[in-house]
């Protein structure tokens, strides 16, 4: 697995264990809310949502660090199938994202834009570069 593939591979999955961190344990400050460009009034009724949405991430971050230490450990197959696994899995979910954007679930069109590409983009160079 090349150099560029593991280094998008790690800086997709610490972006999505930040989030993580935001959406698990500060969602309730205005500013994390603004950042995550959501609108959840009352707050206390979005807990839930985000601390669900946080564990995911934090799962996909870990599993794809995981699998890096995994394949510099020496076993390249599995290490290998974790980091493209949640690259995958993270890859997707800033797609559908941007689908549930398009389908009018964000308060204004385009809201999502700039956590989809943070999301999304890492990934799929990580999934790019694993091609070459």
């Amino acid at each position: 697995m090349s150099a560029i593939t593991q280094w998008a591979a790690l800086i997709a999955a610490l972006i999505h264990i930040a989030v993580a961190v935001l959406e698990m344990f500060l969602f309730e400050r205005p500013w994390v809310r603004r950042f995550l460009r959501v609108r959840t009034e009352p707050v206390a009724d979005f807990r839930l949502w985000a601390f669900a949405i946080g564990s995911h991430n934090v799962v996909a971050g870990l599993g794809t660090i995981l699998g890096l230490i995994i394949l510099r450990t020496g076993n390249g197959v599995v290490g290998e199938t974790l980091v493209l696994a949640g690259c995958v899995f993270m890859f997707l979910g800033g797609i559908i994202m941007g689908v549930a954007d398009a389908l009018g679930f964000y308060p204004r069109k385009g809201d999502s834009v700039r956590g989809d590409i943070g999301a999304s983009l890492p990934p799929l160079i990580a999934l790019l570069a694993s091609l070459i």
